[in-house]
């Protein structure tokens, strides 16, 4: 699997409160990460940076490699994590508050696994096809599943930036857990919403049907999301699978 990304602060932001990171366990796993981190002045950056430095290391020093193994893993290492936020938070009162969305996807073999909580999103683009992976939780994205505005509502909603679930914010850690089989060629996308409140899904799936680099395709995406304002901080992280043949 060959992996590029790019974090940048964007126009707006006085400093980058994304995190972002890919690691190997000892069992030849691996696992991509990005969190974007809000609350205080540092309280963003400093739960982002903890969830991915903390989750990385601990995941090279672990030997599962079976999917169950991979899972029960990143359910007790988040509910871990969301510990140490909270608890450093209680003990620091310029981090009151401070949380971070979570993306994930951890690859074994011929399967992948992709875990969200935020807003934060995975998408997958195969055969020419962008497909969202994750589900936002968030407030205008149940107000679009249960019908009261549209999609294209949310996009310009006042209160889109408003999470309903995320690390560091209440004691209940409720990720979204989802299974995959890998097939060769497939491009995996991890992102922040400052790169998707900025372009739309049909400009991410161009850019990824070209034939630039992986890096080229991350630097662009954060290019373009600068270009169109560039409002948030904005992280791109793209996985490659470059078998030759469908596992």
């Amino acid at each position: 699997m060959e992996f590029a990304y790019r974090t940048d602060i964007g126009h707006k932001r006085t400093n980058n409160q994304d995190s972002v990171g890919v690691f190997k366990n000892a069992a030849g796993a691996e696992i991509a990460i990005v969190a974007d981190g809000m609350g205080g002045h540092q309280g963003g950056d400093v739960a982002s940076e903890m969830v991915v430095s903390h989750l990385g290391r601990t995941f090279e020093d672990n030997r599962s490699e079976t999917v169950d193994e991979l899972i029960r893993w990143l359910i007790f290492e988040l509910n871990s994590e969301n510990e140490r936020i909270l608890e450093k938070a209680l003990h620091h009162t310029d981090l009151s508050g401070m949380g971070t969305t979570f993306v994930a996807v951890l690859m074994a073999k011929d399967t992948y696994i992709v875990a969200n909580i935020g807003d934060s999103r995975c998408y997958r683009f195969r055969d020419g096809v962008l497909k969202q992976l994750t589900e936002d939780h968030s407030l205008v994205n149940e107000l679009v599943k249960h019908g009261d505005i549209t999609p294209e509502d949310a996009k310009h909603h006042p209160q889109k930036n408003l999470i309903t679930r995320s690390l560091g914010i209440s004691k209940d850690v409720d990720a979204d857990v989802t299974i995959y089989h890998s097939y060769a060629k497939d491009y995996l996308l991890l992102c922040s919403d400052g790169l998707t409140n900025m372009i739309t899904d049909a400009q991410i799936q161009t850019v990824l049907a070209t034939e630039k680099t992986l890096q080229e395709k991350c630097d662009q995406l954060v290019q373009m999301a600068n270009e169109n304002g560039g409002l948030d901080n904005i992280t791109a992280l793209l996985l490659y699978d470059d078998s030759e043949v469908s596992s």
